[in-house]
């Protein structure tokens, strides 16, 4: 794996996310979840520092969401620091990840929730995060509307436009209502998330998205008396 990606794997002196590729899943996938390790915890780091200042909160933020055993998270702080102290611009990783991933725009989308999630680790959003991450998520090729409806998210529960986070419209009729979020729930339950090559530590993200999208369905049902 060349690129900037490949060189912080260069750097890496840890084995956890290397020994994951050595077990070679089929279509790819070990590759995808080390790109996808590797590229979360790089964009992280330069995120971390787009306010100018890394938090303790930030960097636990990995920890709340990147399950690992206590005594790889130093290898993750390793790359997380290789990262932040790296010259490439964030734009590079981004970019890196957006061509490798250019079929798996779901795949780019989960990204983005890890993003996400390390930008409110505590419990503020800096508009400059704010502005990193939608200029990632134009790098990955979202529209600024999509980027809304993945930010939507992420806000406070009682903040959250319901309608918003289901990605529609309020003049979506009922039946194409429930018929979307059926879809929106057998898309991320968590084994799609893991079989299009999110790592199983990950996969605290799948369940929060699956949670704020079965609060905003049911606020819009009640709401509708459906």
């Amino acid at each position: 794996m060349g690129g900037p990606i490949g060189a912080l794997l260069g750097g890496f002196a840890g084995h956890f996310v290397i020994d994951r590729d050595k077990d070679g899943e089929e279509g790819g996938a070990g590759e995808n979840q080390v790109a996808f390790t590797v590229g979360v915890i790089a964009l992280g780091a330069k995120m971390a520092k787009a306010d100018g200042v890394v938090t303790d909160d930030e960097v636990d933020a990995f920890k709340d969401v990147f399950k690992v055993p206590d005594g790889e998270m130093k290898n993750v702080a390793r790359v997380f620091n290789l990262a932040k102290q790296d010259v490439a611009g964030y734009d590079a990783y981004a970019e890196q990840l957006a061509g490798m991933f250019k079929d798996n725009k779901q795949l780019l989308e989960d990204i983005l929730d890890g993003l996400f999630h390390i930008a409110g680790a505590d419990e503020m959003m800096h508009p400059k995060e704010e502005e990193y991450l939608a200029n990632v998520a134009r790098k990955f090729g979202f529209t600024d509307t999509e980027f809304q409806y993945i930010k939507a998210r992420h806000v406070s529960s009682n903040k959250r436009n319901p309608y918003y986070v289901l990605g529609v419209t309020p003049d979506i009729a009922n039946d194409a209502l429930k018929s979307h979020y059926r879809k929106l729930v057998a898309e991320n339950h968590p084994d799609k998330h893991i079989a299009r090559g999110m790592p199983e530590e990950f996969i605290e993200l799948a369940n929060e998205k699956i949670a704020a999208i079965n609060q905003a369905y049911d606020e819009i049902a009640k709401e509708r008396g459906i």
